[in-house]
């Protein structure tokens, strides 16, 4: 099963080099006419001699296979990396960034827009919604990298069963239904992306709150103790079938293509190669590819750092 799993990620990205045509990193490896071998390790190795830097991730399971991706694709172009995983919600990301405890991390823009800028304005497409997170980034000492093809949204998720006894299909059938029990991280309760949204978009007042750590909502639903709980549309879970996800036709989650945030100063201390081999890492990652690692990290329990290298050597990346 685990190694099943790795088998289905290869083969996945092997279809994913063809159709997106990801470039491998460094060029050619035989250069008939280089006979100075400090200049082309220069060129395979840019981040050589570069400052260290730190790389922060949040508190779940995509965030730790995104941080894993980032990190090796830099090693392997000979940056100095230290991983901060598992540091916790978008709110305390951007404090260690700010705080230069962190140099960068993997961020939605959305949750972005909404949750460190306060910018609660209805986008109508994702690249409005990334402009407008760049021009906030610019004026506070961010660069916002470019966006990955997946997108991964939060959702309102339900047993077939209750969808079924509330003839439910949309978020907005939620409304109707009295004491909803509702299991989300708590940094939930407080969002635009999450009950705050909910209740001015939706009109869902009625809601009896569970918070929960992120991973944990599937089981609570499995044992009935909530009766929604927020998911990720990337997660490896919903590939098994035993859960609706309901629609968000005003789309009250957003758009959420992830962006490296950097530190302005941090980027241009380790020279053009840096962001270039983060956005090479980002233009692989499609949502199928992000729910099968997921899956192989989430159900499997296999490492992030293993199913990331996996992935990375499937796409010519390290």
């Amino acid at each position: 099963m685990k190694q099943g799993t790795l088998r289905t990620i290869l083969a996945l990205v092997a279809a994913l080099a063809l159709t997106t045509g990801v470039a491998a990193c460094g060029g050619s490896d035989n250069d008939d006419s280089s006979t100075n071998g400090s200049t082309q390790a220069a060129a395979t190795q840019p981040g050589k001699g570069k400052p260290a830097v730190t790389l922060g991730t949040k508190n779940f399971t995509e965030q730790f296979v995104l941080g894993q991706l980032y990190k090796q694709a830099l090693e392997a172009k000979g940056y100095k990396v230290a991983l901060k995983q598992n540091i916790g919600s978008t709110e305390i990301a951007d404090k260690a960034l700010r705080s230069g405890q962190i140099d960068l991390y993997p961020e939605y823009i959305g949750i972005f827009n909404t949750a460190v800028a306060g910018d609660s304005k209805a986008y109508p497409d994702v690249n409005a919604a990334f402009s407008a997170g760049q021009a906030y980034a610019r004026d506070h000492g961010y660069t916002l990298l470019p966006l990955t093809p997946f997108t991964d949204v939060d959702a309102l998720a339900v047993t077939p069963d209750y969808a079924r006894e509330h003839n439910l299909s949309s978020v907005a059938d939620l409304a109707a239904i009295r004491g909803l029990k509702l299991g989300a991280p708590p940094e939930f309760r407080e969002r635009e992306t999450g009950l705050v949204g909910l209740e001015r978009v939706y009109g869902i007042r009625d809601v009896d709150f569970s918070p929960l750590t992120i991973g944990l909502q599937y089981q609570a639903l499995d044992d009935g103790k909530i009766d929604t709980a927020d998911v990720f549309t990337t997660d490896g879970q919903l590939q098994s079938g035993r859960y609706v996800v309901l629609d968000d036709p005003k789309n009250v989650f957003g758009f959420q293509n992830v962006t490296p945030i950097v530190s302005t100063k941090v980027l241009r201390a380790e020279g053009p190669e840096f962001a270039t081999t983060l956005n090479e890492v980002s233009r692989a990652l499609t949502t199928r590819a992000m729910q099968q690692m997921n899956a192989a990290v989430a159900i499997d329990k296999q490492n992030p750092a293993d199913v990331a290298k996996q992935y990375l050597q499937a796409n010519g990346l390290v």
